[in-house]
């Protein structure tokens, strides 16, 4: 925390580097859209709000798989259009931050963007359109303006701090300095000013802070520096000009002073009394930075500037004509202006040879400016404890005290929404974002000095009083020439002196006695003069000693009721303590709920996944079983209907066999029946003639045989059908028989050729045991 009590160094902090204060504030980021370069150009920013833009991606450029444009928003603190004047800009960013710098309170203020996005711009602003910087230094002025102390009452040492100076030494060290003319005399209004930074704010542009200490005097000073490759150097450093060989500038190194606050050693301080002094200061300064000529930009600037406003305060003395000699009571407040470099890309801006060398060390100085967001955030939301890297940079090293809780931070992201710088936009809108969650601890108020207030108010009404009242008595008001006059014309006539006569004995004596009652009325004139200026000086002091008893009195009950005010100021941050206190148990509760429910969640997760991989198990099984039973239903139908057709095939053929085997022995018995009956009728004389029948006719031709017999020879095969059913006697015969049987007589089943064989049978039966047909097997006779 900033302490205002200190000791002429600037900012003080006390032993224990964490504040106090538990208020913390978010740094404010603010968005600035510039202008397009020309109508025809593609727009990627839309300003939707006073608090969000929106991304386009641009034509040609798509931004996920699906083909389709990405729209990103971002949101700020405040968001400023193209029609923003800069007057807006300054009463919303800026004027805070002066108030505080008043208020003895620091503050940081940097624009952060692309190149070629208005940087510069926002921060020193055109003829007639003012930047931050200019408007922060005529506020500064405007407001302390009569309060100031005169030159070299405060002078800064070589270690960060500010001495204070009697008004002897102080004339001195101004007679000194202007005997030397180093000093800058401060421009009237009737001097021709510098046009390159006249009319920079108009007079109704003016303004002034509220609540300006009047019983302080203020002195400020500024100082000019840039970052260059990650070196510092003053800006405002007046070097010894050698034509013959000119000598480089030297770099400037940090330091730390006894409050552990880092500063520049031996960098130029400047004491300006004006508004007009500050800015040539600035501009002399300003001509001495390193810019140059890119493929994106005519004046980028080459290194990181800081522009430094210290402005140093002491109470007055209890008369309040002298500023305290006191060197406990300096308090010193500073305003940090930075106008970082722009990131760029070297495959834009083809950059070569030194420009490269700059445009690698600015985005590398810039890369670890958001390393340090990035750490001081994680430190803050995850409560880690990770080693911020600010020595790694400049930039980031001198301003490390304002990230540790010296003041307020703010930024002005400035955006320029050509489709070209789509890609590095969004990169500097995510760091904003990162920006905004980081916090800064809120300084606190300055102690109240010890003496009574409204002094220099009450000195300059005693002087005026008593200039009145003296010259309505007649007192010394003009340096005692009127009074003195007016004296001289009370008294009596000085008588003539002239001696014409040796012997003239009156002229003398009257001459005597005339200046004897002079010197008289001139005694009683002055015996009256100093009564009655005691007399006015007595009841001045009686006035003021009332009026004074009365001020004591009201500041008795004042600081009554700010021990009553105190009270509850501390009941109430006792309150507060036990409602952190509470609400961080609670969320320690919360946290540890939070990591029981995610252990809950990962649980049920596990457990539905593998719910669901047995249901789906489950469901393939059940398909893959339904599959199998329609597979063996479908095997089963296939099988019972082969079956079934084997068995009538088989029962077909069984019972064609059998009425075979039934037609055969009755062809047998038909044939043994021919035979006897043609033995009986040889004898007959005339044989009788056998009935034809169709049925029973043998296909082939009939021979005799050697033996007395007869064979058939076959001419033709011919297919017999079963024609009358087999009787049940036959079926139950022929089943008896068994498998064995069908086998056995599986050579007679043959349906083309059981009729040839029954007729051969037929015939054969007459021609003797070993007679066998050609083409047939030998057949056991039954």
């Amino acid at each position: 925390r900033i302490l205002y009590y200190r000791k002429g160094k600037t900012p003080r902090r006390p032993a224990p580097k964490k504040p106090t204060n538990n208020q913390k504030d978010p740094v404010g980021v603010y968005c600035r859209v510039r202008p397009l370069g020309a109508d025809d150009e593609e727009c990627c920013v839309e300003v939707i709000s006073s608090t969000t833009i929106q991304l386009h991606a641009p034509d040609g450029l798509k931004a996920n798989r699906n083909g389709e444009f990405k729209e990103t928003q971002y949101s700020f603190k405040k968001v400023f259009g193209i029609k923003t004047t800069q007057r807006e800009l300054f009463e919303d960013v800026a004027k805070p931050l002066v108030d505080d710098l008043i208020h003895c309170k620091n503050g940081l203020l940097f624009t952060y963007g692309v190149t070629g996005s208005g940087k510069t711009h926002t921060m020193t602003g055109s003829p007639g359109q003012g930047g931050l910087l200019p408007r922060s230094l005529d506020m500064i002025f405007n407001s302390i303006g009569p309060y100031q102390a005169k030159r070299f009452v405060f002078k800064p040492d070589e270690k960060n701090g500010m001495e204070v100076q009697n008004q002897v030494d102080a004339l001195l060290e101004r007679q000194k300095r202007e005997s030397q003319q180093s000093v800058p005399k401060t421009p009237s209004s009737r001097q021709k000013v510098d046009p390159e930074f006249a009319d920079m704010i108009s007079p109704e542009d003016a303004c002034k802070c509220e609540g300006v200490d009047e019983d302080s005097s203020y002195s400020v000073f500024v100082s000019y520096i840039e970052i260059y490759n990650n070196y510092i150097y003053d800006l405002l450093e007046e070097a010894p000009f050698d034509p013959i060989k000119p000598k480089a500038p030297q770099s400037k190194i940090l330091r730390e002073d006894q409050n552990h606050n880092m500063y520049v050693a031996g960098c130029t301080e400047l004491e300006v009394k004006s508004t007009e002094e500050a800015f040539e200061v600035f501009w002399r300064g300003q001509k001495k930075r390193r810019i140059a000529n890119t493929q994106l930009n005519r004046e980028s600037s080459r290194s990181h500037s800081v522009f430094i406003i210290k402005l140093a305060q002491a109470p007055l003395d209890a008369d309040g004509d002298n500023v305290l000699q006191d060197k406990n009571q300096v308090n010193v407040s500073q305003l940090c202006l930075v106008d970082l470099a722009g990131s760029e890309r070297t495959s834009r801006t083809r950059a070569e040879g030194s420009r490269l060398r700059e445009a690698g060390n600015i985005n590398q100085s810039l890369m670890t400016l958001r390393t340090c967001i990035e750490v001081l955030r994680e430190n803050q939301m995850c409560g880690t404890n990770k080693m911020v890297p600010y020595r790694d940079s400049k930039v980031t090293h001198l301003f490390k005290n304002y990230f540790d809780g010296e003041g307020k931070v703010r930024m002005v992201v400035c955006v320029n929404p050509k489709a070209d710088d789509y890609e590095e936009t969004m990169l500097v809108m995510r760091f904003a974002e990162m920006t905004q969650e980081v916090e800064v601890a809120r300084p606190v108020d300055r102690p109240i000095c010890g003496f009574a207030a409204g002094r220099r108010q009450r000195n300059q009404a005693f002087k005026e009083e008593l200039s009145r009242r003296l010259e309505e008595r007649g007192g010394p008001v003009d340096g005692g020439i009127a009074p003195q006059k007016k004296i001289l014309q009370n008294l009596p006539p000085v008588p003539s002196c002239e001696i014409s006569d040796p012997s003239d004995d009156l002229t003398l004596p009257r001459v005597i006695e005339c200046m004897e009652k002079r010197m008289k009325m001139r005694q009683m004139f002055t015996e009256e003069y100093n009564k009655a200026g005691m007399i006015f000086l007595a009841s001045m002091l009686q006035d003021l000693d009332g009026k004074l008893l009365s001020k004591e009195n009201f500041l008795h009950e004042q600081r009554g009721k700010l021990g009553e005010k105190d009270k509850m100021i501390q009941n109430q941050k006792n309150e507060i303590d036990r409602l952190e206190k509470k609400s961080k148990m609670l969320e320690y509760k919360i946290d540890i709920l939070q990591k029981t429910t995610n252990i809950y969640e990962e649980d049920k997760r596990s457990l539905q996944q593998e719910l669901d991989s047995r249901e789906h198990r489950l469901q393939r099984e059940l398909s893959e079983k339904k599959r199998m039973e329609a597979r063996l239903h479908g095997m089963v139908s296939d099988e019972k209907l082969r079956w079934q057709k084997e068995c009538e095939r088989r029962v077909n053929a069984k019972e064609l066999e059998m009425q075979n085997k039934l037609w055969v022995k009755d062809e047998k018995l038909k044939q043994l029946k021919a035979i006897v009956t043609e033995t009986k009728t040889d004898s007959r004389p005339e044989k009788p003639q056998r009935p034809s029948r169709e049925k029973d006719r043998v296909p082939g031709d009939v021979i005799k045989t050697r033996g007395g017999g007869q064979a058939v020879q076959f001419t033709d095969i011919e297919t017999l059908k079963q024609e009358t059913p087999v009787a049940p006697s036959r079926k139950r015969r022929s089943s008896e028989t068994g498998p064995n049987q069908d086998d056995k007589d599986g050579d007679w089943t043959d349906v083309e050729t059981r009729c040839s064989v029954a007729v051969e049978m037929r015939a054969g039966s007459n021609l003797g045991p070993g007679y066998q047909h050609h083409g047939y097997p030998k057949r056991r006779k039954p």
